[in-house]
C-alpha cells in the first residue's frame, strides 16, 4: 500500500533562516513555499534525490497538538489513493486523527495518525498533474 517515503516535517521558528540554513549548508532547494491561516510551510529537496523532501513548518496560529509533536514533527508516506489506503489501514487497526483527509498546500490530500510509540505519521496523496 505505501509507495515510498515522502517527507519529514520539522517545526521552525524562522522560515527564512531555516531555508537559508538547509540551502547554504546542505544544498537543498525550495520546491514549494506557501502559507495558510495557521501555518507557513516550505518543501525542500536535493537534486540528487528529489522524491524525498524536508517540510519546514512555522506555526502562525498553532492548533491542537500539531506543533507540540516535537521539533521533528511527522514522518510521511506517499500512497496512490488515500481513500483506499485509509480503508486498508483502518481494517488493520489504525485510528486516524480526522474523519476525512485534508487538503495539502499543493492540492493533494493527507491524513494523520499515531504510530505505536506516539509518533505522528501521515499518509499523503500527491496532487495529480
Amino acid at each position: 500500500m505505501i509507495k515510498k517515503m515522502e517527507h519529514t516535517a520539522i517545526i521552525v521558528d524562522n522560515m527564512n533562516h531555516a531555508i537559508q540554513y538547509y540551502s547554504d549548508m546542505f544544498g537543498f532547494k525550495v520546491r514549494l513555499r506557501g502559507s495558510s491561516k495557521t501555518r507557513e510551510m516550505a518543501f525542500l529537496y536535493l537534486e540528487e534525490q528529489p522524491s524525498i523532501e524536508i517540510e519546514l513548518i512555522r506555526d502562525i496560529d498553532p492548533i491542537g497538538e500539531y506543533n507540540k509533536s516535537g521539533i521533528v514533527n511527522h514522518l510521511a508516506f506517499a500512497v496512490e489513493d488515500i481513500n483506499q489506503a485509509i480503508s486498508y489501514y483502518e481494517k488493520k487497526g489504525i485510528k486516524f486523527l480526522s474523519d476525512q483527509p485534508k487538503s495539502t498546500l499543493e492540492g493533494g490530500l493527507m491524513i494523520l495518525f499515531y504510530g505505536p510509540n506516539g509518533e505522528l505519521l501521515q499518509l499523503i496523496e500527491r496532487a495529480r498533474n
